[in-house]
C-alpha cells in the first residue's frame, strides 16, 4: 500500500513528538526505536524510510522540544505585561507542575547531563534550541528594561535550569521543593519583581 508524502510526514512527525516524550523521560541513549515506531503504529523496519540513523531522529527531537518550550513561553506571556509576564515565567518554570512535567518540560534541565556523550549534530540542535531560548528571554529583559539583558538571560536561564535539574535529582520532595522555591524567590528579589 502506498501513502501519499503528507501521509508520511504525519508519522514522521509523530514518531518525533513521541521521541522527545521518551527521550525528556528516559534520556536519547534508553529509547527504544521498536517502542517509538510502535507508538506511531509502524514497525521497527519503517523506521529507516523516515530517518538515516537514531541521531537524526534526537536531533528532530530537541527541535521539536525547543519549539515546544517556546509556545509555553509565548503561552504564560500572552496578556501580561513584559514584567508580569517574566514574574509569572519565572514562577511557571520553578513550580511543582515543572518539576513533575518530565516528559513535557524543558529541554535544558532534561538533556544536559546526557549531551555530553552524543553526537556532535545532536548537540548542535541542543545548542542552537538553548540560544533561542535564551533569545527570547533577553528580549523579554530588554523590554521590561534591564541593562545587559544576554548576560542577564544567560545568568537566570542557568540559574532555573540548574534549580530544576537538581530538584529533580533529590529524592526528598520536601527539599527538591526548598530548592524551587529559594531559586524562585532569589531570582524575583533579584530582578525586583514583586
Amino acid at each position: 500500500m502506498r501513502y501519499d508524502s503528507e501521509h508520511k510526514q504525519r508519522t514522521r512527525e509523530r514518531v518525533v513528538a513521541a521521541a522527545a516524550r521518551a527521550v525528556r523521560l528516559h534520556g536519547p541513549d534508553n529509547i527504544g526505536i521498536a517502542a517509538l515506531m510502535s507508538q506511531a503504529g509502524l514497525t521497527h523496519g519503517g523506521f529507516y524510510a523516515h530517518f538515516g540513523s537514531k541521531d537524526e531522529l534526537i536531533q528532530e527531537a530537541i527541535t521539536l522540544m525547543f519549539e515546544e518550550s517556546a509556545s509555553t513561553l509565548e503561552e504564560c506571556l500572552e496578556g501580561l505585561s513584559a514584567d508580569a509576564g517574566l514574574a509569572a515565567l519565572i514562577d511557571r518554570y520553578l513550580s511543582r507542575e515543572h518539576l513533575e512535567q518530565r516528559d513535557a518540560g524543558c529541554p535544558m534541565a532534561a538533556l544536559a547531563s546526557d549531551l555530553p556523550r552524543m553526537s556532535s549534530p545532536v548537540r548542535e540542535a541542543f545548542e542552537q534550541g538553548v540560544k533561542k531560548a535564551l533569545e527570547a528571554l533577553a528580549a523579554l529583559l530588554q523590554e521590561v528594561g534591564y541593562e545587559q539583558p544576554r548576560e542577564l538571560a544567560r545568568s537566570v536561564q542557568m540559574e532555573m535550569v540548574g534549580a530544576l535539574t537538581l530538584a529533580r535529582a533529590v529524592p526528598n520532595p520536601s527539599f527538591a521543593m526548598k530548592v524551587l522555591e529559594s531559586s524562585r524567590a532569589q531570582i524575583r528579589a533579584r530582578l525586583q519583581l514583586h
